[in-house]
């Protein structure tokens, strides 16, 4: 690294990217080689002997990933749900217990009740801003694991992370931090206190909303161990095309997330306006529950705006397939501006449940666009209601 105290974007430019020694080369190849040439029978060069267990692009990436989180131990996986799979596996056990936001990702809830209930980890989902009915939750059931997403999608609602590491930790528990929504440029939840930071490194670290990848990153030596261990038994790592695409948009995680949070204020700002807009969920509008606290640990409120319609189910699908700049679509996080409805596509899985999102609301994913045509392409939206 180029100096002792790098800042954010040099961490992120910089590490695991040393130059090719051989020929110079900026960029570092890419290793597509599925297994190693030894030079006897466990005499390993460099420590590689299977695609499984190591590849230097994966081990690249890895190495930026822990830089730009301020961790020491960093993993990639072929996915989000992949990554919070082999977490879960890795630190739980049949019997164990896990608290959960009550408005997480429908994937993570599928996760965690439907696959991993059959395995005989049990579930409590809480509102995260209720410190009282946390630790009731915790204490009642002896949980292992506190899940927390913040800000939480698609309800941007916003956790107090060192708070809740706080009261993890007195119950002996680990807190999980989801920091996909903010990433690192804007939230380094392993510097409040979290014990496990997990991505879903499609979104905002991949950027470009051509590779789908996971990440877990951790400070603690024997979390680090026990994750490793289970990466390699299950095998869900990342490809080297995969880890190589997601070292280079990482690389300008910083500077896209400054531009996503700017046009996010503006688009949030503007739908405050409109008399068709029930609400806006966005940390950056100082009307936002969790807008002081998101000043507190986060250096900027991020690229996603969350909206309901004061003329229901009908207004959010009807502008959800009007605009042309903004496109209908999973996933969020790319340069490109998405528009999404929770309650049929990213969160389906909940509906009757607890977590299930409101039927007239809509999640942008506000993209790095001229601010200006995003505000049009809403506007002629709305001329649709």
């Amino acid at each position: 690294m180029p100096s002792n105290n790098p800042g954010f974007n040099t961490r992120a430019v910089h590490a695991g990217q040393a130059f090719e020694p051989r020929t110079g080369a900026v960029v570092p190849p890419l290793h597509f080689s599925s297994t190693y040439a030894q030079d006897g029978i466990g005499n390993l060069r460099a420590g590689y002997e299977y695609g499984r267990g190591g590849n230097p692009t994966r081990d690249a990436l890895q190495e930026q990933l822990a830089a730009v989180e301020n961790g020491t131990h960093a993993f990639s996986f072929s996915s989000g749900l992949a990554a919070e799979d082999s977490l879960i596996r890795a630190l739980a056990e049949p019997g164990d217990h896990i608290v959960l936001g009550n408005d997480a990702y429908g994937g993570t809830y599928r996760l965690i009740n439907g696959v991993l209930g059959g395995w005989g980890i049990g579930n409590t989902p809480v509102d995260m801003s209720d410190h009282d009915a946390l630790q009731q939750a915790i204490g009642a059931n002896k949980t292992k694991l506190v899940w927390v997403e913040t800000p939480s999608n698609p309800m941007m609602r916003i956790t107090d992370i060192a708070a809740v590491a706080q009261i993890a930790h007195d119950a002996g528990a680990l807190l999980v931090v989801d920091n996909t929504f903010a990433s690192p440029a804007l939230q380094q939840p392993l510097d409040l206190g979290a014990d496990v930071v997990v991505h879903s490194t499609t979104k905002y670290i991949g950027g470009h909303s051509d590779v789908v990848g996971g990440a877990i990153v951790v400070k603690n030596p024997v979390l680090a161990e026990a994750i490793g261990f289970i990466q390699f038994a299950v095998g869900a790592v990342s490809g080297p095309m995969d880890a190589f695409l997601t070292t280079r948009g990482l690389k300008t995680l910083g500077v896209r997330m400054r531009t996503h949070s700017e046009n996010a204020m503006a688009v949030a700002l503007w739908l405050q306006q409109r008399p068709e807009v029930e609400a806006v969920h966005y940390p950056g509008l100082p009307e936002h529950p969790g807008h002081e606290l998101a000043k507190k640990q986060m250096s900027g409120f991020g690229g996603m705006v969350s909206v309901q319609f004061t003329g229901g189910e009908n207004a959010a699908r009807t502008i959800a397939e009007a605009t042309r700049v903004f496109t209908l679509a999973e996933s969020l996080g790319g340069i490109e501006s998405l528009m999404n409805y929770p309650s049929e596509m990213t969160h389906a899985s909940v509906k009757g449940t607890e977590l299930a999102v409101p039927v007239n609301l809509l999640r942008l994913s506000v993209g790095i666009e001229d601010t200006k045509d995003l505000i049009a392409d809403l506007e002629q939206a709305f001329t649709k209601l």
